[in-house]
């Protein structure tokens, strides 16, 4: 007998399904403000990258628009359900492929963000190097993992392209995956490779702040190129 591979729904897979079932039973309308990641994190009783992790998947299947700054909305136009019916990233189990896949988009999101960055960006940027600073001095591997998301998913934010921003945002369940499994094989509970990789981070920060595009491009290369080739002697596939 063939074992079989029970998979466990994930969190954010079941807040994305309870919100999309109120949107289409008409619960919540085109156009309808949506309460506030904090507030729906309260409702569901779950954290708020769980949140955030849902709404990017709606918002990347076309369900919902988020306004910078002016909250979340049920789009006003629908897709439909056959226009709905498969997200581009979410049959891909390979980490190698999804790598290749970040390594040409970011680097283009990270030049851009470097040219079109605005105070607002480079402030949340700098929160979430922050957030990496306190996880590795409290040695929190899940913060670091969500500060890492959070970082590569601002960088796309700050290139002001909606369209390189829906991608990274559609590719978010699989960053949450991907780095985990890298971070695996990369660290083995080396510090000093936690210290290297936050440095990283800061390099491409400052990049973008020093709106150096050619820099920043580079950098984001280099970086995920790193991580290809941890995969590369690890032959982690799934």
């Amino acid at each position: 007998m063939q074992p079989i591979k029970v998979e466990t729904e994930k969190g954010h897979e079941i807040v994305q399904r309870v919100i999309l079932s109120q949107i289409e039973e008409g619960l919540l309308q085109p156009g309808q403000k949506l309460p506030s990641v904090v507030d729906l994190s309260t409702s569901f009783g779950v954290g708020r990258s769980t949140i955030r992790e849902a709404l990017s998947a709606l918002k990347a299947t076309g369900w919902i628009d988020v306004k910078h700054g002016g909250g979340t909305f049920i789009n006003k136009v629908l897709p439909t359900s056959q226009s709905n019916s498969r997200d581009p990233f979410e049959e891909s189990e390979n980490v190698r492929e999804i790598l290749e896949v970040r390594i040409w988009l970011e680097s283009g999101s990270a030049a851009f963000a470097a040219q079109r960055r605005n105070d607002q960006d480079l402030e949340r940027l700098k929160q979430i190097i922050e957030q990496m600073e306190q996880a590795l001095e409290m040695n929190d591997t899940q913060m670091s993992e969500h500060a890492d998301i959070e970082f590569h998913l601002a960088i796309a934010a700050a290139s002001h392209n909606e369209l390189l921003n829906t991608l990274m945002s559609s590719l978010s369940c699989k960053l949450t995956e991907t780095i985990g499994k890298t971070r695996q094989l990369w660290f083995y509970e080396d510090k000093s490779s936690s210290i290297l990789l936050l440095k990283e981070h800061q390099s491409i920060y400052h990049a973008i702040l020093a709106q150096n595009s050619e820099l920043a491009s580079q950098l984001i290369q280099a970086h995920l190129y790193k991580v290809a080739n941890v995969l590369k002697h690890g032959a982690i596939q799934d």
